[in-house]
Order: C-alpha cells, then structure tokens, then sequence
C-alpha cells in the first residue's frame, strides 16, 4: 500500500494542517447508493428552502484557504480551492454535479462542512504520494483533458506520486489519470484543513460522515491522519 507524505517544507509553512485520509477498498460503485442520494438531495433541498448555504470566500474557512494560496504564489480568485469553486457551482445552479457515487459521496461532504476534498484512485498511483512545493519541472494532464499537458510554477504545493503530479495548487484540480469511476476498487478520499486549531473538529466528523457514506459499499475502510507533528501514514 503506498505512503503518503507531508513535506517538511510545507507543514512549516502551514504549522496547523490536518488532513483525513480516508481509504476504502473493494468499492462497488456500480450499484445503487441510497444514501448517498439522499445526501446529495437533502443538501440541494436546504439551499432550494434557504436554510442552508454552501461556504464562500467570507466564511473563515475559504478565508483560510484562499490565504494559503496566496502564500504559494496561486491567485485563488482566478484558480479556487475545490470547496470554493464547488460550492459556488452549487450556490448559482441549485445542484451538485452527478459524477459516480465514491466522487458524489466525498462532494457531498465537502460542501457541507466547507473543507477541500479530493480521491485518487489507488491502482494506478505509482509508487507513494508526497504533498510538496513544486520544482517547476513536474508534469500534471488535468482531469477532464487527457491530451493537455501543464508544468506547476516553481513553489506551488502540490500532490505527486513517481509518475507526476497528482494535484496543483494544493487541492484545485486532480489529475486525470489517477480519477475515481464506478470502476476504482481501491481508492483513498482527503479532507484536508489550514486551519486545525479552529476547524480540526469538522476534518474529524467529516471523515467519519465520508466513511459512513462508503461503508455499505466497501470491503473495508480506515482513517488515518497527517499534520505537522506525524507526516506520514500509509492507506
């Protein structure tokens, strides 16, 4: 199973980063997920009724994100953190994407706790997993467009793994290679926070709330956790 690592570099610049690694293998992702819709669902019904609103760059959790990126050099009202252009997305059209149920569940929770998520699908990482700056020499085919290819900015925190770049700029956009289908079998989900002093709580419940949602559909599932203080775990 691969390792995944935080870079030294980065969890010093970013002390108070927590990110939940949520792991599931033996997904079915052809069969029906009721609960998963009813999440999907239930979320659109609070926004249609106006008792709920996804976060946005007001809400201190974006506010943190958006900080971040700037840190690293990435404008992040032209390239936003997932949660931000997310819940944007949901806020103007009323409705989530309906992508597979494994990337339907992890959207789900991402917008209602307001933190970045993101998958890999495990069969085809090579090698482990590294949360680093950028050189500027690193490869990433963006998910969706399998015949571009871009080179990260020298410093941008990204995900990569022995083949390229998994991620850029932190959690923006996945690449398109290791994308979770109805296919993926083995596939490890992160929620991820800047800001774990005030928001470590809701990393916690939304772990638990992703691996409620995968558990029925799943051989098993475990959560494990990076910070500043143990920056390594394997899935």
């Amino acid at each position: 199973m691969p390792t995944l690592r935080l870079d030294a570099a980065v969890a010093d610049a970013f002390p108070d980063t927590l990110i939940a690694l949520v792991a599931a293998t033996g997904l079915r992702g052809h069969e029906p997920w009721p609960v998963t819709e009813a999440a999907v669902a239930g979320l659109e019904g609070d926004l249609a009724a106006g008792t709920w609103r996804p976060a946005d760059e007001t809400d201190p959790r974006i506010e943190a994100w958006h900080a971040a990126y700037r840190a690293f050099g990435t404008n992040p009202r032209r390239i936003r953190p997932s949660v931000d252009a997310l819940g944007r997305r949901l806020a103007k059209r009323g409705a989530l994407p309906r992508i597979n149920p494994a990337v339907d569940s992890y959207n789900a929770v991402s917008v209602r706790h307001g933190l970045p998520a993101g998958a890999f699908d495990l069969d085809r990482v090579a090698g482990d997993i590294a949360i680093h700056y950028a050189a500027g020499t690193e490869q990433f085919t963006p998910l969706g467009e399998p015949g571009t290819v871009e080179t990260p900015k020298p410093g941008e925190v990204v995900y990569t793994d022995a083949s390229g770049v998994l991620t850029r700029h932190w959690n923006h956009r996945d690449a398109d290679r290791t994308r979770v289908t109805e296919d993926s079998r083995r596939v490890v989900f992160l929620l991820e926070t800047v800001r774990a002093a005030r928001d470590g709580h809701l990393v916690k419940a939304a772990a638990e709330e992703l691996r409620v949602l995968l558990l029925p559909h799943a051989d098993a599932t475990t959560v494990a956790y990076l910070d500043a203080a143990g920056r390594q775990a394997e899935v």
